[in-house]
């Protein structure tokens, strides 16, 4: 199955923060970088460039955010999961037109893809708790609705 635009944006900006991680690059060089790889003329341009510089300009921010919710320390971690949960946390925060259910099942795919054993599952549980934390209308209105049966 060919990945979506924007699906395709997520992973060049998971390559991208997993790059700031370990180099501290600036998210103009990191951009610049993505911009050699074979697939970034596919990517929503507009959005991976908003999601790159996002995450690594609040990257603190969104650690502060995360990091209590975590059953570990940051630093315990794998960098993939970190860069996937800054991401997913500055679309929780930044970008509340994206459902955060949406947000949560992207960042699921990238821990699957990407990640290890286990890693999404990880991934789903803190950014769960930081969807209920930021988005608390919405998450309650989503849970109340309950899970959809039958396409209905």
């Amino acid at each position: 199955m060919k990945a979506s635009a924007r699906r395709l944006s997520r992973e060049l900006a998971l390559q991208g923060v997993y790059q700031w991680i370990f180099t501290g690059a600036t998210a103009a060089a990191v951009l610049r970088n993505l911009k050699e790889l074979e697939n970034f003329d596919k990517a929503d341009a507009e959005f991976l460039k908003a999601e790159l510089k996002g995450t690594i300009g609040d990257a603190e921010a969104l650690r502060a955010k995360v990091e209590p919710l975590a059953d570990r320390k940051w630093d315990e971690v794998s960098p993939v999961e970190r860069a996937i949960l800054l991401i997913g946390a500055w679309e929780l925060v930044h970008n509340p037109e994206i459902p955060y259910r949406v947000t949560i099942n992207e960042a699921i795919e990238l821990g699957k893809r990407f990640g290890g054993t286990d890693g999404h599952k990880y991934v789903n549980g803190v950014l769960d708790k930081l969807a209920a934390a930021v988005r608390p209308e919405e998450v309650a209105q989503k849970r109340q609705q309950g899970p959809k049966r039958n396409g209905k």
